[in-house]
């Protein structure tokens, strides 16, 4: 008989630096040190299970800190970012991101990998009302928006990260869709459901991939893009518009750290 291990106990496999020095961690500490909005945790969830959790959300959330080269605060979205662990969930739903309530979801025994994946959508979320302003809905993502050729507000993170969305997209020359795009089309008339070829869908698993492929490796953060049915059917973008993307994304993440640093500095030397 083969007894299967809930899979927030399994060994997730890590090779960045050891951010909490051995020891274990709270939910609280998550909250305090990135800012995070709020935390709630599912009545179900036992002491064990909560310390695992808790130990591998601050370490995953660190390494994404580290991969993107950005102050805590872009971690929780400027503290707009509420998380819960082990409450509700639906069969076959590992994890989600709410708009509504900006809330990202982790199923106790189903989420380990799927963490940044719904990070990019509360971020893409986020951003969205930064890049179109009002133009955007108030649940809209910027990837949507953005293939709906709504106005960007003038600025050049704006521009960056739209232009990572045209090469996620659009085809070289602009004209016509991207091979990715088409190819995720065809996945879903292929299951007669629209999904897949989604444009904030699309960008979440583009993203997963991109921060797999980086040299700090977590796979309770992200897993799966490179091995595995899903991959071995094209969901994910192929090796070199990952590499294009990766040159956009990080940029654009190391500029905005960067100018929120500079932005700090400046208020300290003000007070």
């Amino acid at each position: 008989m083969t007894i299967s291990v809930p899979r927030i106990q399994r060994k997730y496999y890590r090779n960045g630096p050891p951010h909490r020095g051995g020891a274990d961690v709270s939910f609280a500490d998550l909250v305090k040190i990135f800012g995070f909005n709020s935390i709630h945790i599912g009545r179900w969830v036992t002491a064990e299970e909560l310390q695992l959790a808790a130990n591998l959300f601050f370490d995953a959330f660190c390494d994404l800190q580290q991969l993107l080269q950005v102050p805590p605060q872009v971690i929780s979205l400027n503290g707009s970012l509420a998380i819960t662990f082990g409450i509700g969930g639906q069969p076959g739903v590992c994890a989600h991101y709410q708009p509504q309530g900006r809330i990202l979801a982790l199923a106790k025994n189903a989420g380990g990998g799927s963490l940044v994946h719904e990070w990019f959508h509360a971020f893409d979320h986020y951003i969205a009302g930064k890049m179109f302003g009002k133009n955007a809905t108030r649940n809209q993502f910027s990837s949507s928006a953005w293939l709906q050729s709504l106005p960007i507000i003038p600025h050049y993170l704006n521009e960056l990260l739209g232009s990572a969305y045209k090469l996620l997209y659009l085809s070289a020359d602009g004209e016509h869709e991207s091979e990715f795009f088409r190819h995720c089309r065809q996945l879903d008339a292929n299951r007669n459901r629209l999904y897949l070829a989604m444009p904030e869908e699309m960008a979440a698993r583009a993203f997963e991939k991109v921060l797999q492929r980086q040299p700090l490796k977590n796979n309770f953060l992200v897993s799966g893009t490179q091995k595995g049915k899903a991959a071995a059917a094209g969901i994910y973008p192929a090796d070199p518009l990952c590499d294009a993307l990766s040159q956009v994304w990080l940029e654009y993440f190391y500029l905005l750290g960067q100018g929120l640093r500079y932005k700090a500095q400046n208020r300290q030397h003000e007070n």
